[in-house]
């Protein structure tokens, strides 16, 4: 209890109590602001996180259409003049003689 003044004992209580109380709480609202805190920072933690794989998936896409405009850009005529050197050549008939004869020595191959 306070010393005695001019004011009425049960408002110096009631003041007394007030400020007492103010005193008590101040743990459990600085645990509140440290969780706010932490709540707050692991949500933009996972926004980084959510951002960072959105990147990944737009750059990966990219690159996928790069590679397919790559193997579409390869000159056709190139492949079918190769063919048609080939099927000019003496290899197919090289070819075709090597395996009969490789059946001929080996009559299950």
């Amino acid at each position: 209890m306070a010393f005695p003044t001019a004011v009425n004992d049960q408002i110096t209580d009631s003041v007394t109590q007030a400020n007492v109380k103010v005193l008590g709480d101040a743990p459990a609202m600085a645990m509140g602001a440290i969780f706010q805190s932490l709540a707050h920072s692991t949500g933009i933690l996972y926004e980084n996180a959510t951002s960072a794989q959105q990147q990944l998936s737009i750059s990966s896409q990219a690159a996928t259409n790069q590679g397919v405009i790559q193997l579409y850009s390869i000159d056709t005529m190139a492949g079918a003049v190769s063919t048609a050197k080939v099927g000019q050549s003496d290899l197919p008939n090289t070819l075709l003689a090597l395996l009969s004869s490789l059946k001929a020595v080996q009559p299950g191959f």
